[in-house]
C-alpha cells in the first residue's frame, strides 16, 4: 500500500502540494490561501501519543496498548506516523517484534514526557498557504482544567525543535483551544460547538464574539458556525465537535442521530438534527445531511461511555474509524462513511477500550498536510 507524502515542489509550482502513490502516480492540489485544510487534503503522516503507565491508562495498559498497535499497524501500511513517548527505547524495542519489518520505516519517533495520550487536542493545529506548513501552538489545559495537562502543553514546542517537522512555528498559547473542538471543510468555514468554546475555565473573559473573531483571524476563516445541541452522556470535552458532526466531501455533514426517544440523549441530538437542516454553505445550499448510528449504550461500572462513530480517522484514501463490537450498528456507520468517502477504503478498528477513558479514534490521532513531516 504505502502511501506517502513528499515536500511542495515550490520551485516549480509555489501553489501546489504533491502526492504520490507507490512511486507510480501523483494527486496535486493547488493552495490558493492561507487556511485550515479539510481532514481529507492530503497528507504526510498522522501523531500518535502512546500510552504507558505514567497515564490513565495504567489500570488497563495492556489492553489500550493492543488498541494502539492496532491503529498504528493501520497508519504505517499507508503513510508515516510520529509516535510521541517518553519511553522510545523501551517502545522501539515492542514496535520491532509486533509490526511487520517492512512498516517500520515509516515510523518516527519523538522523545517527550506526557500526561496522557490525546494527540487531537494537544497536537499542533496546522494551516497551510503557498509557503508550505504554519504550526499552530494553541495552549491544551485538560479540557478547561479537569486534568494536568502541563507536559502534554508542551509537546508541541519539543516536537518542533527536535527538528522533525517542515514549516514555521507560531505561539499562540495565549489561547485554549483543541483539535477536536473543530471541523474545517478547507474552504473557509470552520465548525464547533458553543458548549466547548464558551465552556468554563477555556478563554474567559472572552465573549461568543470575541472567541469567533480570534479564531476567524488566527484560522484565516470565513465564517464559523455555531452547533447550539448535542451531548454525549460520558463526555468530558464539554461537547467536542469530532463525537457529533464531521465535515465530508461534496459539503456532506456526518452528524450522530439518536433514534430511541427512551435515550437521554434523544431530545439534545434531534435538536442538533434541526438545526443542522438550516445551515447553508458558502454558496447558500443546503448541506448534505447523513446520519450516523448511535451505538447501543456501553456501560463501564455503572457509567455510560461516549460511544460515537462519528470519530473517525481521514487518512489519504482511507477512512479509520471506531468500532464497538455491535455488528448491526458497525455495519451501519461502515456503509454511511463509505457513501460520504466514495473510494475511500474503510477499516474498522474496536474502540472499546479507548472510550473507557471517555474518548475514540479521533481523539487519539493528529494528522499533518502534506510537505509536513520531514
Amino acid at each position: 500500500m504505502g502511501l506517502f507524502a513528499i515536500l511542495p515542489t515550490f520551485e516549480a509550482d509555489d501553489k501546489t502540494l504533491q502526492l504520490k502513490f507507490n512511486e507510480q502516480d501523483e494527486t496535486q492540489v493547488e493552495v490558493s490561501r492561507r487556511a485550515l485544510p479539510a481532514e481529507w487534503f492530503p497528507q504526510s503522516g498522522i501523531q500518535l501519543t502512546w500510552p504507558h503507565e505514567g497515564t490513565d491508562w495504567k489500570p488497563m495498559l495492556k489492553e489500550v496498548t493492543k488498541t494502539y498497535l492496532s491503529m498504528a499497524y493501520e497508519i504505517v501500511s499507508r503513510e508515516r506516523l510520529i509516535i510521541i513517548t517518553p519511553e522510545v527505547d523501551k517502545l522501539k524495542e515492542f514496535i520491532s517484534t509486533n509490526l511487520p519489518q517492512k512498516v517500520q520505516s515509516n515510523i518516527i519517533y519523538a522523545e517527550c514526557p506526557t500526561n496522557d495520550t490525546w494527540a487531537r487536542d494537544h497536537g499542533f493545529i496546522t494551516l497551510v498557504s503557498e509557503q508550505g506548513c504554519h504550526l499552530l501552538d494553541f495552549k491544551f489545559n485538560g479540557w478547561g482544567e479537569k486534568f494536568p495537562a502541563e507536559l502534554d502543553n508542551a509537546i508541541n514546542k519539543k516536537l518542533f525543535d527536535q527538528n522533525l517537522l517542515n514549516g514555521s512555528y507560531e505561539d499562540h498559547l495565549d489561547f485554549v483551544f483543541e483539535g477536536g473542538s473543530i471541523e474545517s471543510d478547507g474552504k473557509g468555514t470552520i465548525f464547533t460547538t458553543s458548549s466547548c468554546l464558551l465552556a468554563n475555565h477555556r478563554n474567559q473573559p472572552l465573549k461568543k464574539d470575541e472567541i469567533e473573531e480570534a479564531l476567524m483571524k488566527v484560522l484565516n476563516a470565513d465564517r464559523i458556525l455555531w452547533i447550539n445541541h448535542g451531548s454525549l452522556i460520558g463526555d468530558d470535552t464539554d461537547g467536542h465537535i469530532d463525537t457529533l458532526v464531521r465535515v465530508a466531501p461534496s459539503d456532506t455533514l456526518l452528524y450522530v442521530s439518536c433514534e430511541n426517544e427512551s435515550d437521554p440523549q434523544y431530545n439534545d441530538l434531534k435538536e442538533m438534527e434541526e438545526q443542522l437542516m438550516t445551515f447553508r454553505t458558502a454558496d447558500g445550499n443546503p448541506y448534505r445531511l447523513m446520519k450516523l448510528p448511535m451505538p447501543d449504550a456501553i456501560y463501564d461500572e455503572g457509567e455510560r461511555l461516549p460511544a460515537t462513530y462519528a470519530n473517525f480517522l481521514v487518512m489519504n484514501k482511507t477512512v479509520l474509524f471506531p468500532t464497538y463490537n455491535q455488528r448491526y450498528k458497525d455495519e451501519e456507520a461502515h456503509k454511511t462513511i463509505q457513501k460520504a468517502f466514495k473510494g475511500y477504503e474503510i477499516v474498522g478498528i474496536d474502540c472499546r477500550t479507548l472510550i473507557r477513558q471517555h474518548g475514540s479514534l479521533h481523539c487519539c490521532t493528529m494528522q499533518y498536510p502534506a510537505g509536513c513531516i520531514q
